[in-house]
C-alpha cells in the first residue's frame, strides 16, 4: 500500500497539468478560504518588493565601492 501512495505521488509530482493545477488550486481555496487568499497574495508581493529592493541595494553598493576603487587607482 505505501509503495502504491509513493509511486502516485511521484506520478502526480512528476506530471502536473492542467487538471492537476485546478485540483491544487481547488484544495488551496478550500484550505484557506476566499478572505485569506488575496491577504497571502499580499503578503508575498510585499516580501517579493522587499527582496528586489534588497538586491537592487546591494548592486548599487556594490557599483558605488567601484567607482571608490577605479578613482584611488587614478
Amino acid at each position: 500500500m505505501m509503495m502504491n501512495l509513493d509511486l502516485f505521488i511521484s506520478l502526480f509530482l512528476n506530471r502536473i497539468g492542467g487538471p492537476q493545477f485546478l485540483i491544487i488550486l481547488v484544495i488551496i481555496l478550500l484550505l484557506f478560504g476566499g478572505k485569506k487568499i488575496p491577504e497571502l497574495m499580499h503578503g508575498i508581493g510585499k516580501g517579493v518588493r522587499s527582496f528586489k529592493k534588497g538586491l537592487n541595494d546591494i548592486e548599487e553598493n556594490v557599483k558605488d565601492i567601484e567607482k571608490e576603487e577605479d578613482s584611488k587607482a587614478k
